[in-house]
């Protein structure tokens, strides 16, 4: 019998325990609560999550494969499909920086090519602590480290991402990571085990110690002062047998010799071998001693449960089994039948040789439990609370303070300058200089623009990529910061032409077991679903990451969403975010005092509170469809999103990416202050040759979208009349240091 500190400290609960005793029919032996202990912990089963993600929008006719599955996968037309995936490695990143994150892109590019697509790009949303503390600079240079070491290894390119620092991440960082691969539909495959005496194959990397207790012991827990004891739980990844897998795991599927597929990840070889036979309601036996080991005297719980990484499960014939070792023997890709798959509804873990159902094997049998159970572990509608300071913070608006401490005919040409040093907002360039965003050549607009652009090979289409999150719009309301993060990102990707297709999220939140964090979690989930059915987006895949706390405090609510959306005609590439001299320079949107969760309320002036802007989903779904029209007629020079620091850093970005400056004037109808850095949702800045300029105002008249002409581009300076006044050139230099000065690296 097992002792509670044991399957305490292994994270289950009484009540988890005394559920598993019930199902057995008897106490379970270490093994079996080891692979329990793992499969339903908060990382692998959802248990907290569950009831709310079902509120979710998952479904369009072009949906092949929706939420469930290794990735998400919808039709995009050519006889090709797409397999989009988002993870977290937020927990070992923040133990071992370079293998956490090394191994989140591993893990990740599994779940795509286990689909059988192969993947082409992947994104890196990434959030840090303040860059003042030494500990954050570290955590900083190992992540991006590890991300650019093995993406660039494995030869998937790193095509876009987020950079965002804010101090309720200082001992939690969040190490997001999105792939996307390309597949003919004919080649889709699904983890599934079926066809009684089917083998169970195991391919790739040799299992050791590293990663045990990864699924329950990091990611389904918070951290404190002994966190550094947990390194061991981290996995280490080596690229270039993943490269081997990937290529051997694709000819096996073209080849038709793999029934099934499915990465060893959280839970190791009990989730992929249980999972793989559950979903068809068969069995499988495994023999672990057949389990190629690279440490010596491993014992069956850590065998079973170890994450090391480059592992794949792949379902044979016997009869298919030699051209399979063949096959992998030629990609130099270590394959070992480890098991087989039976009728008996039961996973049994075998020590030593075995035939299946002979009676005498049972002798040797070391855990026997039905294979559905790991899979269905405990489904927890957990208390829900509105902080108490909740409406207090809402009432908290920072606009009386703000305009009172900068009237119209204040030069705020310092205070743009301010915002362009931020880390947030500076150059990113630091980071993605370090990937190689153009693996496969596919990369037509890389990293630093609204939306990543991908040419559709062999054909004139195109696919548009964007991540986005807003973690401080959520903290002060997560209903409407989860909406105005999916209205970003779909915006960042109608800014490219393309028309949204799907979405993926990782949700990042804190303690499940804080009531304010549940109900953070639920308002979100609901934002979203509502953000996603009013722009017709379906849900089609995610991760949600618990126990983002620190000697418990929660890091700010933050929702993380992929939005991949299609563009029909890719003959040129989409207009840049670039002035060009002589064009008109035209605001599509509408501006209200909007400074609650701002980069100038908080990060510049540290006024914290208020309201975040209103979402507002018929305006967004107007400008997004407008937007689309404008950049596929080429009506448009340049288009550049309107998101953290308002109007006044979108214009100066712009300036910046053409070296090009403007003379414009503010609209009357708000404050200076509050046209240059309100955030108000749902604008975009385009510039128009002075023929297109009636075409575009009629365009946004018939779209219902308010638009105005503020001025036309040309000379060295960046000036809106009464407002600032700033010479180009030292909007680049201020914007393009912010980052290597605080990290305290040289450019």
């Amino acid at each position: 019998m097992i002792d509670k500190a044991t399957y305490q400290a292994l994270g289950l609960t009484d009540d988890e325990y005394e559920a598993i005793v019930e199902l057995l029919g008897r106490h379970p032996n270490e093994l079996e609560v080891a692979m329990y202990s793992v499969m339903w912990s908060e990382h692998c089963s959802y248990k907290s999550s569950k009831v709310h993600l079902r509120r979710l929008p998952t479904t369009a006719p072009w949906v092949l494969v929706g939420p469930g599955e290794g990735a998400g996968v919808i039709d995009i037309g050519d006889d090709l499909a797409i397999a989009v995936r988002i993870e977290s490695h937020n927990h070992p990143s923040a133990i071992e920086p370079y293998q956490g994150a090394a191994t989140g892109v591993g893990g990740i590019i599994r779940d795509i090519f286990s689909m059988g697509a192969r993947p082409i790009a992947l994104m890196d949303p990434l959030r840090f602590g303040s860059l003042d503390d030494a500990r954050t600079r570290y955590l900083v240079e190992g992540v991006v480290a590890g991300i650019s070491g093995y993406g660039n290894s494995v030869g998937v390119p790193t095509v876009g991402g987020e950079l965002v620092f804010d101090d309720c991440y200082r001992e939690n960082p969040l190490v997001n990571v999105f792939c996307l691969g390309i597949l003919p539909k004919s080649r889709l495959v699904f983890a599934r085990a079926e066809g009684v005496g089917n083998l169970a194959v195991l391919l790739g990397s040799a299992t050791g110690r590293d990663g045990i207790g990864g699924a329950s012991v990091l990611a389904s827990a918070g951290f404190d002062d002994s966190s550094a004891t947990k390194r061991p739980s981290v996995q280490v990844g080596d690229p270039f047998e993943e490269k081997r897998l990937i290529e051997a795991c694709l000819e096996l599927l073209d080849e038709g010799l793999a029934l099934g597929v499915q990465d060893l990840g959280a839970a190791g070889l009990s989730c992929a071998a249980a999972e793989t036979a559950a979903a068809t309601g068969a069995g499988m036996d495994v023999d672990f001693t057949q389990v190629p080991q690279r440490e010596p005297n491993m014992n069956p719980i850590e065998i079973m449960t170890s994450e090391s990484q480059e592992r794949m499960l792949a379902i044979v014939t016997p009869e298919n089994l030699d051209r399979v070792l063949a096959l992998c023997a030629r990609w130099e890709v270590r394959a070992n039948v480890v098991g087989h798959v039976t009728d008996t509804g039961r996973f049994r873990i075998f020590s030593g040789s075995f035939t299946g159902n002979d009676p005498a094997d049972m002798s040797r049998c070391v855990a026997d439990i039905p294979c559905a159970s790991l899979g269905q572990g405990p489904v927890y509608e957990r208390p829900q609370a509105r902080p108490l300071d909740h409406a207090e913070v809402l009432l908290a608006d920072p606009a009386p303070e703000l305009l009172a401490m900068f009237p119209d005919g204040t030069d705020l040409s310092g205070e743009l300058l301010r915002l362009l040093s931020t880390p947030t907002i500076g150059d990113s360039s630091w980071v993605w200089r370090q990937y190689d965003h153009q693996l496969f050549l596919n990369t037509v607009v890389g990293p630093g623009g609204d939306a990543t652009v991908l040419r559709l090979p062999d054909t004139e289409r195109g696919l548009a990529l964007s991540v986005d999150g807003k973690a401080r719009f959520c903290r002060l309301d997560p209903n409407t910061g989860a909406r105005l993060g999916v209205l970003e990102a779909a915006r960042n990707v109608a800014c490219s032409g393309a028309e949204p297709r799907a979405l993926v999220n990782c949700l990042n939140f804190g303690n499940p077991e804080h009531p304010e964090v549940m109900w953070q979690f639920s308002q979100a989930v609901d934002g979203m679903s509502e953000a996603c059915s009013a722009l017709g987006i379906p849900v089609i895949g995610g991760n949600v990451s618990f126990y983002n706390e620190s000697r418990g405090a929660d890091i700010d609510p933050t929702p993380v969403v992929g939005v991949i959306g299609v563009i029909d005609s890719l003959a040129a590439p989409p207009p840049g975010m670039a002035f060009s001299p002589g064009e008109h320079v035209v605001t599509l949107g509408t501006t209200l005092g909007e400074f609650g969760g701002s980069e100038w309320a908080y990060v510049v002036h540290g006024i914290d509170g208020g309201s975040p802007p209103v979402a507002d989903l018929d305006a967004a779904r107007y400008l997004h469809g407008l937007i689309r029209d404008l950049v596929s007629r080429r009506v448009v020079s340049a288009v550049h999103d309107v998101s953290d620091g308002g109007y006044g850093v979108a214009l100066a970005e712009m300036a910046i990416a053409g070296g090009v400056g403007a003379s414009l004037i503010p609209e009357d109808d708000q404050s200076h202050a509050a046209w240059c850095f309100s955030e108000s949702a749902s604008r975009i800045v385009v510039t128009v040759p002075p023929e297109k300029l009636s075409e575009v105002l009629t365009a946004a008249a018939d779209a219902k979208v308010a638009a105005r002409d503020c001025g036309t581009t040309g000379g060295t300076r960046l000036i809106v009349n009464g407002v600032f006044d700033v010479a180009v050139s030292d909007l680049a230099t201020t914007w393009r240091s912010a980052v290597p000065l605080a990290l305290g690296v040289n450019e």
